[in-house]
């Protein structure tokens, strides 16, 4: 069957093919949570992005073959639940923005800044800062050499607009800068999208809509 992004909690997970990269994607926990789970076709390596919740779903996707890195896209507690004991039973390193770590009881390995490279097997990803939301949080964007762009973008980016800012302007207008120039700016309208919860989207479904985010500030 082809890949749609529509997941449930309790349900299968669905696998996105690319060339050179197999991206999983389930729903976890109370929050309706994705986590995606990559692997390198061509040295097997995986890596999983927020260990949300229900540590055994996402031990059972990661399978007998690990994982090498864990990616927490930003600090609030319903993206690292699962994370501990995932990396417990993984011996995984961890990854996550060098302004978020403190927020994240699981100690970081790795502190991310915008423009880093993270790797999965012969897969590069390259690291976005976008800060609103939270003042660390990140997105991870895989230029697929053999098509068009996949970007990660955590609760930064969602269909019908960004992430939550809880009615606060200057975090808004932050979040909005960011996701324009480093997202909408960079990436051509295919460009697919991964957010933290829900169904997935492509930038070009979304770019005609950021005047009216704009105007209705959220």
């Amino acid at each position: 069957m082809p890949y749609t992004g529509k997941v449930e909690v309790g349900g299968p997970a669905e696998v996105h093919e690319l060339a050179d990269l197999l991206i999983s994607k389930v729903a976890v926990g109370a929050m309706n949570n994705n986590a995606y789970l990559l692997r390198c076709r061509e040295t097997d390596e995986q890596l999983l992005i927020d260990a949300a919740a229900e540590p055994r779903t996402l031990l059972n996707l990661i399978g007998a073959d690990g994982i090498a890195k864990v990616v927490t896209t930003h600090r609030h507690g319903d993206h690292w639940q699962a994370l501990a004991e995932v990396v417990a039973a993984t011996g995984a390193r961890t990854h996550a923005g060098r302004h978020d770590a403190e927020g994240i009881p699981v100690p970081t390995d790795v502190l991310l800044d915008d423009g880093d490279t993270v790797t999965v097997g012969r897969c590069e990803l390259t690291v976005r800062h976008l800060v609103g939301h939270t003042p660390g949080s990140v997105a991870l964007v895989y230029d697929d050499p053999h098509g068009h762009p996949h970007a990660f973008t955590g609760d930064s980016l969602f269909p019908g607009g960004v992430g939550n800012t809880w009615g606060d302007a200057d975090n808004f207008n932050s979040l909005l800068h960011d996701v324009e120039t480093k997202l909408f700016g960079r990436l051509p309208d295919e460009t697919w999208v991964y957010p933290g919860h829900g169904d997935d989207t492509s930038l070009g479904a979304e770019r005609p809509h950021l005047p009216e985010w704009r105007e209705r500030g959220w």
